[in-house]
């Protein structure tokens, strides 16, 4: 048990520094790139609609379950299916966050190859959609209500505010329990499962691919919590290229986002989404393996397994202390978003219950398509409770619709 925690904290060790500088990536830009710039380009059923939507998503810090209403998001808001399947496929792959923490750990060539990558699997993903199930109707637009904005004339400390909360906050609760889960399973591989276990494995990229995409497919992972979990599969044997699919087909699918893609984009988008995530997986994953110097994936890999716990400086110290107490507030308590409901609704207001939410994006993009709809005066989404409180004369079966159009389940719970 020991080696485990030693292993753990090793690896929380080095990518610590990294982490936090992702995280702070993050937050400038969710807090400076307006939203507007990513639903303005992406309508149309063309192939720089899909390009675009690759570019915005590979940088984009958003996590597995936070990226399904985005998307669905963009889609009511004009995005075709073509760009909405890429940026499906790209955006959770990646993310400055997760790029700055795959350097950290497994070195340059995999921290430029991830994200080229999802770039181009996304793009492949949209103009097969575009080909085989372009729209068949015609997406409405929907105007989003004029509402209080971010005022670009505000004082650069309150901005600055906002991102240190955003990143350290927001983005932290979204992704502290998967990262503790793949330094988790990242630690108990290393240590606990004997090297004989992957000796099939070792060297034999089909063999891997095959392995690894059989888990890899319908579990849920992060692109941050993806990462200690690929490195530990390398130093027991598997292959670069097998790495890579666990890198890219953990966190662009799992059993949730397949379902709601099916519902809302339709059957065959939802089997082309999939077949796009597995074929650049294997073909990438091959590539990889067959055509690039192993040395330039397995020494990083290496070297962290004969240099753990060495040379480990007072900085990494001191951002492990901040990353582990970051970590403690996101998951401590496990329902600190949750207020206490003293009984009492507001004169007007109805609330529904929203199921299917695990982050803030979600919650966001939740108040968001409410407020798209007519009638709707205020609107107040809480993460913990799993509820949306609505004032005004909005009909009911609107508010539901909406909500359902981006992939969550709602009924109405009082008045």
């Amino acid at each position: 048990m020991m080696g485990v925690f030693t292993e753990i904290w090793n690896l929380l060790c080095e990518m610590s520094p990294y982490l936090l500088l992702g995280f702070l990536l993050a937050g400038l830009m969710h807090e400076f790139v307006p939203n507007t710039l990513y639903t303005k380009y992406l309508g149309g059923s063309s192939l720089r609609s899909v390009v675009l939507a690759a570019l915005f998503g590979v940088p984009l810090p958003l996590c597995s379950c936070g990226v399904i209403p985005t998307a669905m998001g963009i889609r009511r808001e004009g995005a075709s299916k073509g760009a909405t399947i890429s940026f499906l496929i790209a955006t959770p792959q990646t993310g400055v966050d997760s790029i700055v923490a795959t350097y950290s750990l497994m070195g340059l060539p995999f921290a430029i190859i991830r994200p080229v990558v999802a770039m181009l699997t996304a793009v492949f993903g949209g103009v097969l959609c575009n080909v085989l199930d372009s729209d068949d109707e015609i997406v409405v637009v929907r105007k989003e209500k004029a509402e209080s904005r971010r005022n670009t004339g505000e004082r650069f400390a309150v901005r600055l505010w906002r991102v240190l909360a955003y990143a350290f906050g927001e983005m932290m609760e979204d992704i502290g329990k998967w990262l503790a889960i793949g330094l988790i399973a990242a630690g108990i591989i290393t240590v606990a499962v004997p090297d004989a276990w992957f000796t099939v494995f070792q060297g034999n990229t089909l063999y891997s691919i095959l392995f690894v995409l059989a888990f890899s497919i319908p579990m849920y992972l992060c692109a941050t919590g993806s990462i200690p979990i690929a490195l530990a599969l390398m130093m027991k044997g598997l292959t670069p290229g097998a790495a890579l699919v666990l890198l890219m087909a953990g966190p662009a699918s799992n059993a949730a986002s397949i379902l709601v893609v099916g519902k809302v984009l339709g059957r065959r988008s939802m089997l082309i989404y999939l077949f796009s995530i597995i074929t650049g997986a294997v073909l990438f994953a091959f590539g990889i393996d067959r055509l690039l110097p192993r040395e330039w994936f397995m020494v990083p890999v290496m070297q962290h397994a004969d240099c753990c716990g060495e040379d480990i400086g007072v900085f990494s110290y001191f951002c492990t202390a901040l990353l582990l107490i970051l970590l403690a507030r996101a998951l401590w308590p496990f329902g600190h978003h949750r207020h206490e409901d003293d009984g009492n609704v507001a004169e007007g207001c109805i609330i529904y219950n929203v199921e299917g939410m695990d982050c803030s994006h979600c919650a966001e993009n939740v108040r968001r398509a409410i407020a798209d709809v007519d009638g709707v005066e205020s609107v107040e989404v809480s993460l913990g409770d799993g509820t949306a409180s609505v004032m005004g004369a909005a009909d009911e079966a609107e508010v539901v619709r909406a909500i359902e159009s981006i992939g969550f389940k709602a009924k109405r719970l009082s008045s």
